[in-house]
């Protein structure tokens, strides 16, 4: 094997003064945004502007913490977004009904993949607690038929938000859109079977699941 040479060795300076680098910009996100976020949920007017700061600081914490950490296996995953949801919820005086099968697979996700699912949960959760003032949601995970991951969420009661349209999507719509591209499988929007409106994702397993 060759010995490292002058080169080699400033190339890994360079990589390790971007990675400190790196570290030093997270440490200041956290420190600075997350403390005005705090800020603003402690002080919101409302439930619902409170829990537009505290789903900002989630996706703040979601680069600070989950890009720097393994992302886990699937039931890693569902049950962190369960945790988050249930937080939200239980703050704006909303519950949760969680329902998972019990032959869901477990296989390990990549960071991409985790960080897709928790922002489309997400910003389902922030639709119905903004736009449908929602008193329930339901939250159904189970396997498909095709060995793919079905994720199905309805708020139960409150207003009946519109069906969301390709021509007068809002960016929060298209984003869940992108995020379930990016996944390869498929996002849409129908009515609730118990008011409200329901959002069904479909997105495939990594091939190990599927054998």
């Amino acid at each position: 094997m060759a010995a490292p040479t002058v080169a080699d060795d400033r190339v890994e300076l360079m990589a390790r003064a971007a990675a400190e680098e790196r570290e030093r910009i997270y440490a200041d996100l956290h420190d600075d945004l997350g403390a005005r976020l705090l800020e603003m949920i402690y002080g919101a007017p409302d439930k619902a502007t409170a829990d537009r700061a505290r789903a900002i600081l989630q996706d703040l914490r979601d680069v600070v913490s989950r890009s720097r950490s393994e992302p886990g296996t699937l039931l890693d995953v569902l049950a962190s977004i369960r945790s988050e949801a249930t937080q939200r919820l239980s703050a704006v005086g909303a519950e949760l009904n969680w329902q998972a099968a019990d032959d869901l697979p477990d296989p390990a996700l990549d960071q991409a993949t985790a960080l897709h699912l928790h922002r489309i949960v997400r910003e389902a959760i922030s639709n119905a607690i903004r736009h449908a003032r929602a008193r329930r949601l339901r939250v159904r995970v189970a396997l498909g038929a095709g060995r793919e991951l079905m994720l199905e969420l309805t708020d139960e009661g409150g207003i009946e938000a519109p069906v969301p349209e390709p021509a007068n999507a809002g960016t929060g719509v298209i984003n869940m859109r992108a995020r379930a591209q990016a996944l390869h499988g498929d996002i849409h929007w129908t009515a609730g079977t118990l008011g409200g409106t329901k959002v069904l994702l479909k997105a495939p397993l990594p091939p190990e699941c599927v054998a």
